[in-house]
C-alpha cells in the first residue's frame, strides 16, 4: 500500500501511536465485551486493561513494523464460556474493529478543532491525520470475512447454524484467499485493477477519512 512508502516523522509517530492505540483499544474492545458476556478468562487474565504491554503480540507487531502488516494483538476470548454463546461472541468479536472506528472519530474531532489553528498545527494535524487512519483501516481491514479476522467470526455468528457449520468448515479456504490477496498487495502497484485488497481496504478507507475530517485525501 502506497500509505507504507511514507517516512516523514509526523507519519511515522502518527502510525506507530495509531496502531499501538488502536491495536489496545480493539482488544480492550474484545476482552471488556467478553467479560459482559460472561467469559470469565479476561478478567481472570488481567486482559481489562489499557496497558498495551497486555494485548500486544510482539511478533506480529514487529512484523508490521517491517513488512507493514502482521497480527498486532491478542483477545483469547471463547464462545462456550459465555452465557450466550452465539450473540455474546457476535458482540464481543465486532467490539474490537468498532472500536478503532470510535477511535478514529474521537481523535477526529480533535482534528477539526485544531485545524483552524493554521501552520503552528501542522505537524500535530498530521499526526492525528495518520492515527484517523491507521484506526479506520484497522476497522475495515477486520471486518474483511477471511479466516482469522474479526470478519469471519462475525459472519460465523450471525449465519443459521446449518450455514455456520459450512462456513466453518470451509474456513481454510477463506484463509488461503486472503494470503493470496495479501501477496498479491505486495507485488503488485497500489493502482492495480489485480490489487483486490489495496483497493477494497484504501477505497471506503479514505471516504470515512474524508466523513471525520472534512478533508480530501491528503493533508
Amino acid at each position: 500500500m502506497l500509505l507504507f512508502n511514507n517516512f516523514e516523522p509526523a507519519f511515522l509517530i502518527g502510525a506507530l501511536l495509531g496502531v499501538l492505540i488502536g491495536m489496545t483499544v480493539h482488544e480492550f474492545a474484545h476482552n471488556y465485551v467478553a467479560h459482559l458476556m460472561g467469559d470469565p478468562y479476561p478478567k481472570r487474565s488481567g486482559r481489562l486493561t489499557l496497558n498495551p504491554s497486555v494485548h500486544i503480540y510482539w511478533p506480529g507487531f514487529i512484523m508490521f513494523l517491517l513488512l507493514g502488516f502482521g497480527i498486532l494483538g491478542t483477545a483469547p476470548i471463547s464462545a462456550q464460556r459465555m452465557r450466550n454463546p452465539r450473540w455474546g461472541y457476535l458482540a464481543a468479536v465486532a467490539a474490537g474493529p468498532f472500536s478503532n472506528l470510535l477511535v478514529a472519530i474521537v481523535f477526529g474531532i480533535f482534528f477539526r478543532i485544531l485545524f483552524g489553528m493554521g501552520p503552528n498545527a501542522t505537524f500535530i494535524l498530521q499526526m492525528l491525520y495518520y492515527i484517523i487512519i491507521f484506526n479506520v483501516l484497522l476497522f475495515i481491514f477486520n471486518l474483511l470475512p477471511m479466516y482469522p479476522i474479526d470478519g469471519w467470526h462475525i459472519v460465523l455468528s450471525l449465519l443459521p447454524a446449518e450455514q455456520a457449520y459450512w462456513w466453518k468448515r470451509n474456513a481454510m479456504y477463506t484463509q488461503y484467499i486472503f494470503i493470496a490477496l495479501l501477496l498479491l498487495s505486495f507485488i503488485l502497484p497500489p493502482g492495480s485493477p489485480l490489487n483486490i485488497l489495496s483497493l477494497v481496504l484504501t477505497q471506503p478507507m479514505f471516504a470515512i477519512v474524508r466523513i471525520i475530517t472534512g478533508l480530501p485525501i491528503g493533508l
